[in-house]
């Protein structure tokens, strides 16, 4: 399996709801270091596995009405835990749908899923991986 991962980082400030999240339960604020990696079985015809720059563009494009948000305000996540891992599949959805409109090139089409970790710090992080 070939890989290519691209990064990129969001800014965010939000709560949660439950006890599990202890102190977090409070607004607070959260930056992410994102790692989008797409993976394929065979390169394309260019001997690739995805346009590095445009994996890059839509990355951005992902996370741009994300960044230097409160997720608390945002209607498509009202009373929804914006846990990391619900981040990532988040992210990894729209770079799914970004593959499927063809934003990514027509080498895209081999692609056979996608994986999006959130790194919250130097010690922890949050993967979710998607099927194309």
């Amino acid at each position: 399996m070939f890989r290519v991962t691209v990064r990129d980082h969001i800014m965010i400030a939000h709560s949660f709801r439950g006890a599990v999240f202890g102190p977090a339960q409070q607004l607070h604020g959260a930056t992410f270091v994102v790692d989008a990696t797409f993976h394929r079985p065979d390169l394309d015809d260019d001997n690739i596995v995805v346009d590095i720059g445009l994996a890059t563009e839509q990355l951005k494009a992902a996370l741009a009405d994300l960044n230097y948000r409160n997720l608390d305000d945002v209607e498509e996540f009202t009373g929804t835990n914006t846990s990391t891992e619900f981040l990532a599949k988040v992210i990894a959805d729209r770079l799914a749908a970004a593959v499927a409109a063809g934003s990514l090139g027509p080498g895209a089409s081999g692609l056979t899923s996608i994986e999006v970790t959130l790194h919250e710090s130097h010690v922890a992080s949050a993967s979710y991986q998607r099927d194309l």
